[in-house]
């Protein structure tokens, strides 16, 4: 049963001016997918313990919805100055979608993802247009050759089949990515995964995909992500309709102890916005979600020195991806910080961030491009002054 946490404390932290953004310098922007004939998609970047960096998303695309998505993975060991030919980790016979990795304490590397059925309406849309030829088909209708092709991949299971598919999950890698397991259910999802906390639990704030319930919460792993188990949920705002406008969290352990977990919001009020919730034991209640900022998904990191940075992407002019700091642990969040404002429109995002050994930061997010014209990754390399 959710307990509200210190309400007035959160009431008077909402009410604090935002504080200045930071002086930064982003140093490099550059363009690091290697296979322009796919569309890229929302991608997590991780660095292990050994400086290795691992960035996994959705590969293998014709577009932004489509049945042949993949999870893809590349690595660099020189704080992404180069990067490895990509690797399909997971190849469903339905669309693999959004993509987090993490290590864990233990050293093991854990990619999550989930499968999805999102294309089947644009086939339907398809026969209907072949059949009805409404005014302005042509122009909707896909060429012969890519209808076949999706028409080839839908087919690959019977509809029990490819409801049997859909699920959330975590693959698992204890040989430094060399091999992978077999995937492992996760009961909720997000774009970026799990997080490790100090007491060794994995953490994963999510929301449950194919259930009947969908609930937004959290669910906990005490063996490394061989099992997971529902911790709790959370709770909504009064008025919001959790079910259908909260999505894509992501949460961090803030240095005091403090979870704190940010929400993609749908709702009338602050829709497009990033909401955050905390919890003070460890996961098992959470406060009511409060406003934080315009942008989303939110992607939460906890730098060395104890300061938390959020990376969203904004789908608004400018168009890219922006940064804020806490100093207070998520207390007050600063100004943004523009680390791409050259975006081309809203099918952007999904940045997520670590901090290298020499104290920079390196983003890593996805974007569709002019040329190309499917969606790539991206990364910005930076430094707080």
């Amino acid at each position: 049963m959710h307990r509200p946490l210190l309400p007035a404390l959160l009431l008077a932290a909402s009410l604090l001016p935002a504080a200045e953004p930071p002086a930064f310098e982003v140093l490099e922007t550059k363009v690091i997918s290697q296979q322009p004939e796919y569309y890229h998609g929302w991608s997590t970047l991780a660095r292990r313990a050994n400086g290795e960096l691992w960035v996994t998303w959705s590969g293998g695309r014709e577009a932004h919805v489509c049945p042949f998505g993949q999870v893809h993975g590349m690595t660099s060991k020189d704080d992404g100055k180069t990067w490895t030919f990509p690797r399909v980790l997971l190849d469903s016979a339905i669309d693999d979608r959004d993509s987090g990795v993490l290590e864990t304490a233990k050293g093991t590397l854990l990619v999550t993802t989930f499968t999805s059925l999102a294309y089947e309406p644009y086939l339907e849309k398809q026969a209907s247009f072949a059949e009805l030829r409404p005014k302005g088909w042509e122009t909707k209708a896909m060429k012969p050759e890519q209808l076949a092709r999706w028409n080839a991949a839908h087919a690959r299971l019977d509809a029990a089949g490819r409801k049997a598919e859909l699920g959330e999950w975590v693959l698992r890698s204890t040989d430094g990515g060399l091999t992978w397991s077999p995937r492992i259910p996760t009961v909720v999802n997000s774009p970026h995964g799990p997080i490790q906390l100090k007491d060794g639990r994995l953490l994963y704030a999510g929301k449950q995909l194919w259930t009947g319930e969908k609930k937004i919460g959290v669910c906990e792993s005490k063996d490394d992500g061989l099992t997971w188990k529902w911790l709790a949920e959370i709770p909504a705002r009064k008025g919001d309709d959790p079910v259908a406008s909260y999505h894509e969290l992501h949460a961090v352990e803030a240095a005091d102890g403090t979870l704190i977990a940010h929400i993609r919001n749908h709702n009338k009020e602050n829709a497009g916005w990033t909401l955050q919730t905390e919890s003070r034991d460890g996961g098992r209640t959470w406060s009511e979600p409060h406003p934080v900022c315009f942008g989303l998904p939110s992607h939460l990191l906890r730098l060395r020195d104890n300061r938390l940075l959020m990376t969203y992407g904004h789908r608004r002019p400018p168009f890219g991806n922006q940064a804020r700091i806490s100093s207070d642990n998520g207390r007050t969040w600063s100004e943004a910080m523009i680390l791409s404002g050259d975006g081309k429109g809203g099918d952007l995002g999904y940045p997520s961030t670590v901090e290298l050994a020499d104290g920079s930061l390196l983003t890593v997010w996805y974007e569709a491009m002019t040329q190309p014209k499917l969606a790539v990754l991206r990364q910005a390399r930076w430094r707080l002054k």
